[in-house]
């Protein structure tokens, strides 16, 4: 435990370590480019940020990023730095101002890049967290010792409200647990939420009475704080049971806000995460970013999936999973979300790696491209889980269950080629 807020960072520059750490730590607290009056002793030792350590690593001839002032070699270093809780309070905006400021604008840097955040328990406690979680979400959905099992509405834009709902209907027919909006589907002109969320909890409805169960449907209800949190209210009067939000996007000031009028659980969407990670010197890593949006309300998180279509390695996507899984800062886990590009085909080396069933698994073409419909594209997954839970090799479980076996044979083929 500990009264005052602690970052640590990677760091390249062209200075010495040391002084670009007093840099940082002046930018981010009581100091600038130069003495100003008023900067007193006593202001100083009450305000201004700490150089806990700093830790030297390796030296390069070219810098990570333009800008920096000072020729080669560049040396980079492990930073930490501390604040008095006095100087942010409990706010997360002034948090990320503080932590993640201007310090990635400093010419004495050619890289940085924000590693962990450790936070007083006085600032955790502030803020609301998650409302449903992992077990939450479970009882709504009614699914339990299995992962959730859902899908994104395809095409991602285009369809009418009509069009969603009978989407929707053949989805919640097949039997999955969860359907979520695309993030980029949320109040367009082409299909409005109120027209939508109408359609889609009609069929839900209407499928309900013949499978028995109603799914989890995520609207998507990003837009401005105002119209969010009136669509929160919207949902919840016409019946629904999950929102989605684009968390980037709104910023985690609206993310709380949700949160704080919400009875319903958040899917939050992390699209727009790239531009804060890709680069390896620059921006910071999920396990801070996930910190910041737990403590908001996020109740469920994406963490990308295993041999996905964008650029991250498995690694990275599963350290990002077992982060959401871990307490911290006074609250549980929350759910984490495997999407893009996942199918059948990655299943068992999801359970193997992770070794929970605590996630979602969300496949868009992986069910609904399947060759022989939706209804097969969702048994497969279920059998693909069914063979990793039982401890089946999932080819000799897909030599007696037809829709796994077309699966593997589609979506391995399509990595095969990729």
């Amino acid at each position: 435990m500990t009264d005052r807020i602690r970052a640590r960072y990677l760091i390249e520059t062209p200075a010495s370590p040391a002084r670009a750490a007093a840099a940082m730590a002046g930018e981010q607290s009581t100091g600038t480019f130069i003495a100003v009056p008023g900067e007193t002793p006593e202001i100083h030792r009450r305000h201004a940020a700490r150089v806990e350590n700093v830790v030297e690593l390796d030296e390069h001839d070219e810098p990570a990023l333009p800008g920096s002032r000072g020729g080669s070699p560049f040396h980079r270093a492990e930073v930490e730095l501390s604040w008095p809780l006095e100087n942010v309070g409990t706010s997360l905006p002034n948090l990320l101002a503080t932590v993640a400021g201007n310090l990635f604008e400093l010419q004495q840097l050619s890289g940085i890049r924000l590693e962990t955040l450790g936070l007083p328990p006085e600032l955790s406690r502030a803020h609301p967290g998650p409302q449903f979680a992992i077990d939450g979400t479970r009882r709504i959905a009614d699914v339990w010792e299995r992962p959730i099992i859902g899908t994104i509405i395809k095409p991602s834009v285009g369809l009418t409200p009509e069009e969603t709902g009978l989407l929707a209907r053949t989805l919640s027919r097949a039997g999955l647990d969860f359907i979520k909006d695309d993030e980029l589907m949320a109040n367009s002109p082409h299909s409005p939420l109120e027209p939508r969320l109408a359609a889609v909890l009609a069929a839900l409805d209407d499928a309900a009475s013949e499978t028995g169960r109603m799914p989890l449907y995520a609207v998507n209800i990003t837009g401005e704080i105002d119209e969010m949190l009136a669509n929160v209210d919207r949902v919840a009067e016409m019946g629904g049971n999950c929102v989605m939000v684009s968390v980037n996007a709104v910023g985690i000031a609206g993310l709380r806000a949700v949160r704080q009028h919400s009875a319903l659980p958040i899917h939050a969407h992390r699209n727009g995460w790239g531009a804060l990670t890709r680069y390896p010197l620059l921006g910071y890593s999920y396990d801070v970013w996930q910190q910041l949006w737990r403590l908001a309300g996020a109740d469920h998180l994406h963490v990308n999936g295993l041999r996905n279509k964008f650029w991250e390695p498995d690694d990275s996507v599963l350290a990002s999973a077992r982060a959401v899984l871990a307490p911290i800062n006074g609250g549980p886990p929350v759910m984490p979300v495997f999407s893009s590009a996942q199918s059948a085909e990655q299943v068992a080396d999801t359970y193997q790696a992770l070794g929970s069933t605590d996630l979602m698994y969300i496949c868009g073409g992986g069910i609904l491209a399947h060759p022989d419909g939706v209804a097969a594209g969702v048994a497969s997954i279920r059998q693909a889980w069914d063979a990793a839970l039982g401890g089946v090799d999932l080819d000799e479980h897909a030599s007696t269950h037809p829709e796994l076996a077309t699966a593997l044979a589609t979506f391995r083929d399509r990595h095969d080629r990729s």
